[in-house]
């Protein structure tokens, strides 16, 4: 159902009551309304009408027709979501909407739809946590409760985003207590998982995101396994730069090769022999971090700029200081 205008709504609403229907089926249409206004909203007023018209849904629909009232809550619940500036006090509502609707799903044995609000459960819990008002823990909690229903093999869309969404979460959590390096583990595992569902002949964009993502938490995780982390991360990168060109996408291939420059920096020249240096991939790092900082300033990036900026002083230093103790490599 397409969107539909502020006039449109009001002769909608008022139209209702003549029609020849039964409560249920009215609440049902009302239903429907709210959903054609949320799917493109022109407007932040839009949303707060398909809000308003799911409560005259919820009004009209008969405490009987307990399927009915929970699909229009857990639909409202959507609607919260969607509110510009995701007030705390939205997502709570959101947050019991969904949960109400999550305990009808569940005695109708309604998987799929438990495992939807399971979602966007954890899509809330993410959402509070980020503004103060909530735990992470509960956002990943949910994430599992759905991944119960959306395997792999049946629901590979929703698998895909559900473990996107948990690394994130996974990422987003402090890294100084002892499960840290776990979570971190998690995350590569996630992002891992996720690849096995999209691939780069029909989700381009999504794999070059996703293998950029991968190497980020490869490079910055604090394991025992550095050096093995790093070529990975590496080859992560040269897999998003099969999609990310300066042409198409130029932002976000010259984030992916400073990251891949970051990598190159630290890793050395010859695996087999670490004594022989750094020098080449210090070379190969350095052109990337130029180019990058082209494009940033090219776009008014002046945070990217400043931050290359200094990364290449300090490279500098560094390869100063090398030369001046006579051993010609940059370690």
């Amino acid at each position: 159902m397409g969107t539909i205008s502020d006039a449109q709504y009001e002769a909608a609403v008022k139209a209702l009551d003549s029609e020849d229907a039964t409560e249920e089926e009215k609440a049902e249409m009302l239903m429907e309304m709210a959903m054609g206004m949320q799917q493109r909203p022109k407007s932040p007023k839009q949303i707060e009408d398909a809000i308003e018209l799911y409560s005259r849904a919820l009004d009209r629909c008969p405490e009987g027709a307990v399927l009915l009232r929970a699909r229009i809550r857990a639909r409202q619940a959507t609607a919260y979501q969607m509110l510009p500036g995701g007030t705390n006090q939205d997502l709570y509502q959101a947050e019991a909407a969904f949960k109400t609707a999550l305990s009808t799903f569940k005695d109708f044995d309604l998987k799929e739809e438990a495992a939807e609000t399971e979602l966007n459960l954890g899509l809330v819990a993410q959402a509070l946590a980020q503004n103060g008002g909530g735990r992470l823990q509960d956002a990943i909690q949910h994430y599992h409760n759905a991944l119960r229903v959306f395997t792999r093999e049946e629901y590979p869309q929703d698998f895909a985003i559900l473990h996107n969404n948990l690394a994130i979460v996974y990422l987003s959590m402090p890294m100084s207590d002892e499960r840290g390096k776990m979570r971190e583990a998690l995350a590569v595992q996630s992002f891992e998982e996720v690849l096995k569902v999209i691939n780069i002949i029909d989700q381009p964009s999504e794999y070059a995101m996703i293998q950029n993502n991968l190497g980020n938490a490869l490079q910055y995780a604090s394991s025992s396994h550095a050096f093995v982390n790093n070529l990975r991360a590496v080859q992560a990168y040269d897999e998003a730069l099969k999609v990310r060109n300066p042409r198409d996408t130029p932002m976000e291939y010259a984030n992916t090769i400073a990251n891949k420059a970051n990598v190159l920096r630290n890793l050395p020249d010859d695996t087999d022999d670490l004594g022989k240096g750094n020098r080449k991939n210090l070379n190969e790092a350095r052109a990337l971090y130029l180019e990058a900082r082209e494009i940033f300033n090219s776009f008014g990036q002046t945070e990217g700029v400043a931050n290359i900026t200094e990364t290449l002083r300090e490279i500098d230093q560094e390869a100063a200081a090398s030369m001046s103790a006579g051993n010609g490599a940059v370690h």
